[in-house]
């Protein structure tokens, strides 16, 4: 693999220390596929086992992340953890604080900024601008110590000086508000970020949080403590971990892409990318966010929502992000986000299948072969995308751990201390409450999320079926009921329209013709030499201009007919509603069996007075 190191400086971003887009090179189409894993302690207490157990999970998926072309320098790696409190108390002594907050009254930033000095000072004053504006205080700001003696010189090359930043609330505050205002000063300081290109090295949120902080970089698992003398620390404790070592699919590593991302750690693409990132954007304009409690200047700071430089990994949790600080549940957001399979599931639960038609009318899946372990801190859990192309193995002991990740092995634990091993299952998700102290599975979760509003009812009262509307307007109109009549027509009457369609001889008799005959598509050798349709002189069918995009990894094709119960062309379509809230009139939209409209279905739209 490349790295950023060997390529020509003309093209590399000085911004990101990753190429600009160039040629046939897109940064938008860069995918993941990595390690990931977490562990946790059910009785919620925090230890230096959890943080030694965890480093050792790392290091044991070595062999899931990558290199480059130097054996030293990684794609990244990386590792949430609860704030380690004595460790984070003694620090804040040692650096003289004016006050040392009690756990739950403060926040800890993990900050990459770049090394130049004045750039530096101009980063940190934004961020006490604009906590000021939130009503935060900075306490302080503490460089964090680390060793690069054994990374390699492409991660040299783009290195950021590490700091933490020490944020607190006005007495009173409580941590659930607390945590909102901390998300909301990395939006609006990221964003800001964003904008001005005169940094050599753009500052970067790794995390700023009341309850998590994320050591990460470009670096190889087992570098990971060894760059960060903070994690050798006896006093660093915690009571649960996420790791993940980073494969960067065809892509360039940079330190700030490396995971853990402030909620998640993925394993796997998100395919629908481009689709799922122009969505979020257009809803921009409808999402009122009043859970924030922001004035509408600060409202519009908070966008764009998915940064300009996001992986497909930090583009998800961007949106998981936004969903959660907006009232939603973690559980439910991820739900929304990748939904299991429900659209052609005969079994399904009658409330369930509300539950995720009613979200389909506001958000579409992410979909994509994919491991996702997500956390707010008190609740820690993963979920696997409905095909289930990326294993999840799960081990609880008679002591209290829960372990997870993409392989079994990575903590040792006594074959006589094993209370139960499982795995996660295609749509389905599993969560530890560290708060509660217990594990909850996937029936128990999903009851509580279609049980928190009527939405069977919604859904009946709101969701216009086409069908009914064909029917309605078959009655109100009873002269049109010939329009989609058969009608005999001969190839001499068909010549016009397929020429006009640009349907060739060559198109029906290897295309159209065996799907005729045989009821599935015509299969042929890999290759095509014809002109792409938009570089082609002569009149082009429709379909001729759209292709699907290269794969990059070695997803195994779908079958449509075989996974029939996971591929659907249903849709709901309407008017966008506000992602940040939840009312019955979100859903209010019609519900399509395909996209592709017959003359009846198209007149029954034009006819219908709903949208006025």
């Amino acid at each position: 693999m490349a790295t950023a190191s060997k390529i020509a400086p003309h093209v590399i971003d000085p911004n990101t220390g990753r190429p600009k887009a160039i040629g046939l090179y897109d940064p938008a189409n860069e995918r993941d596929a990595c390690g990931v894993g977490f562990i946790a302690d059910l009785k919620g207490k925090q230890t230096r086992e959890t943080v030694l157990a965890a480093i050792t999970m790392l290091e044991r998926m070595d062999h899931r992340g990558a290199c480059g072309c130097e054996k030293n320098t990684g794609d990244g790696a990386g590792v949430l953890l609860s704030i380690p409190q004595d460790f984070m108390r003694r620090v804040m002594k040692e650096s003289v604080f004016s006050h040392i907050p009690a756990p739950g009254e403060y926040g800890v930033g993990m900050l990459f900024l770049p090394q130049i000095k004045e750039q530096r000072t101009l980063a940190k004053n934004w961020i006490v601008e604009t906590a000021a504006d939130l009503q935060l205080e900075v306490l302080g700001w503490r460089e964090v110590p680390t060793a690069n003696g054994t990374i390699g010189p492409s991660a040299k090359s783009t290195e950021p000086s590490v700091e933490q930043v020490f944020v607190m609330a006005q007495a009173g505050v409580s941590q659930d508000v607390l945590e909102r205002k901390l998300f909301v000063l990395r939006k609006i300081t990221g964003n800001r970020f964003d904008l001005h290109k005169e940094f050599t090295l753009a500052p970067h949120w790794c995390s700023l949080s009341s309850r998590t902080i994320i050591y990460k970089g470009q670096l190889l698992s087992y570098q990971i403590y060894q760059y960060f003398p903070d994690l050798l620390y006896p006093d660093f404790k915690t009571n649960m971990a996420v790791v993940h070592s980073r494969f960067s699919t065809n892509t360039f590593p940079s330190w700030d892409r490396a995971h853990p991302f402030s909620c998640i750690a993925h394993n796997g693409e998100i395919n629908t990318l481009r689709g799922n990132v122009n969505w979020a954007k257009s809803r921009e304009g409808a999402m009122k966010c009043a859970k924030l409690g922001l004035t509408e200047e600060q409202l519009k700071s908070l966008f764009p929502l998915i940064g300009p430089n996001l992986s497909d990994s930090g583009s998800f949790n961007s949106v998981l992000e936004l969903l959660t600080m907006s009232g939603r549940t973690l559980t439910e957001a991820m739900s929304m986000m990748i939904p299991e399979a429900w659209q052609n599931d005969p079994n399904i639960d009658p409330a369930k299948r509300a539950y995720y038609e009613y979200n389909s009318a506001l958000i579409e899946p992410w979909d994509g072969p994919a491991l996702v372990v997500f956390t707010d801190g008190r609740q820690l859990g993963a979920s696997l995308d409905r095909n289930g192309l990326r294993p999840g193995r799960i081990v609880e002991t008679t002591d209290g751990l829960v372990i997870m990740s993409s392989e079994t092995g990575t903590v040792d634990v006594a074959p006589e201390k094993i209370k139960r091993k499982s795995r996660l299952r295609p749509g389905q998700m599993f969560i530890v409450d560290i708060e509660a102290g217990r594990v909850i599975e996937d029936t128990e979760i999903k009851l509580q999320m279609v049980s928190a509003n009527p939405y069977v009812e919604w859904v009946d009262r709101q969701v216009i079926d086409m069908d009914s509307l064909v029917s309605d307007f078959r009655k109100s109109s009873p002269s049109e009921d010939a329009g989609d009549a058969d009608v005999a027509l001969t190839l001499e009457d068909l010549v016009p329209d397929l020429t006009m369609f640009g349907w060739t001889q060559e198109g029906l008799e290897m295309l159209l013709l065996p799907m005729c005959r045989n009821g599935m598509e015509a299969l042929g050798s890999m290759g095509n030499d014809s002109p792409l349709a938009v570089l082609s002189k002569s009149h082009n069918s429709t379909y001729d201009f759209l292709k699907q995009l290269f794969a990059q990894v070695t997803n195994p094709p779908l079958d449509s007919t075989r996974e029939a119960i996971v591929m659907s062309l249903e849709s709901l379509v309407g008017p966008e509603g506000d992602l940040s809230t939840v009312t019955e009139e979100q859903c209010h939209k019609i519900r399509l069996r395909s996209p592709i409209l017959q003359s009846q279905q198209f007149q029954s739209l034009m006819w219908m007075k709903a949208w006025e």
